[in-house]
């Protein structure tokens, strides 16, 4: 039997990932990268396959524990009306809202989560969003302008696809896109950009993630938020572990901070 050539190995890694349904809509790209790093590390394919798929679930999969209905949202998304402030329409939305861990966290909250984070900058014109998650659906509470600009990202294709549908039904300017921050700092000038609950996964990649985004983005403003307790409900300390992560991420920095915690999360706005 002939032994395989990295790039064919990756591939063949690549196809079992993705074989998965909750691995396979995610950004091609992250997976090979993930697949070249424990592949180079394991000591064969299966092993590498694990690993992939397990980095995979601590970033992304961990927080949707039930595929989206996708395909049901969008059939009922045209049922609709265009505007945000109907009953039905916010039903709606709290309903997608809470089939991913991290919203469905904040819905208790979101009458108020982003008034009080973002009344320093209110009003707010445009807005950008990284690995976004389902937040872009959370526009109608949030104190936006009537020409908002939403500009957003994530690695799963389908969650940006149905982001980019929503978008459109309800008139709203965004442009939405697949994307891995680890390797590229999207340069889109915003008014604010969003790192919800972002930076403790991206730092399982790269442990210098989510100082380079901090530094790198060009935003004037910056909401950070880190979750107050784990996945399974613990809070062990993690907003003491968090805060204090944070001053090292903004050490020596001349920036404005203004801490805000709620139930469930630790949020910063930083005001370069």
């Amino acid at each position: 039997m002939m032994m395989q050539t990295p790039d064919e190995q990756i591939e063949e890694l690549f196809q079992q990932v993705r074989a998965a349904d909750k691995y396979s809509h995610i950004f091609p790209e992250l997976i090979r990268d993930l697949g070249r790093i424990e592949l180079s590390k394991r000591r064969n394919l299966k092993e590498a396959v694990k690993a992939t798929r397990n980095k995979l679930h601590q970033i992304g999969s961990a927080y949707q524990e039930k595929p989206i209905p996708y395909a049901k949202w969008l059939e009922e998304l045209q049922h609709l009306p265009s505007t945000f402030n109907a009953p039905v329409t916010l039903n709606f939305i709290k309903g997608n809202l809470a089939t991913h861990t991290s919203t469905n966290e904040r819905l208790p909250i979101i009458e108020r989560f982003f008034v009080e984070t973002l009344a320093p900058i209110a009003p707010i014109h445009s807005i950008l969003d990284l690995a976004c998650g389902l937040t872009p659906l959370a526009l109608p509470w949030m104190p936006v302008s009537d020409d908002i600009v939403y500009s957003a990202c994530d690695i799963y294709q389908d969650m940006t696809d149905y982001v980019r549908s929503f978008f459109t039904h309800f008139g709203v300017n965004g442009a939405v896109k697949v994307c891995d921050l680890t390797k590229t700092v999207p340069q889109t000038r915003a008014q604010v950009a969003f790192l919800l609950k972002t930076i403790p996964c991206l730092e399982q990649l790269g442990k210098n993630a989510g100082k380079r985004l901090l530094e790198e983005l060009q935003t004037d403003n910056i909401l950070v938020s880190f979750p107050a307790h784990s996945l399974g409900g613990r809070s062990k300390g993690m907003v003491k572990n968090y805060e204090s992560h944070f001053s090292e991420l903004i050490r020596g920095k001349n920036w404005r901070i203004t801490r805000f915690e709620f139930p469930g999360e630790l949020t910063f706005m930083i005001q370069k």
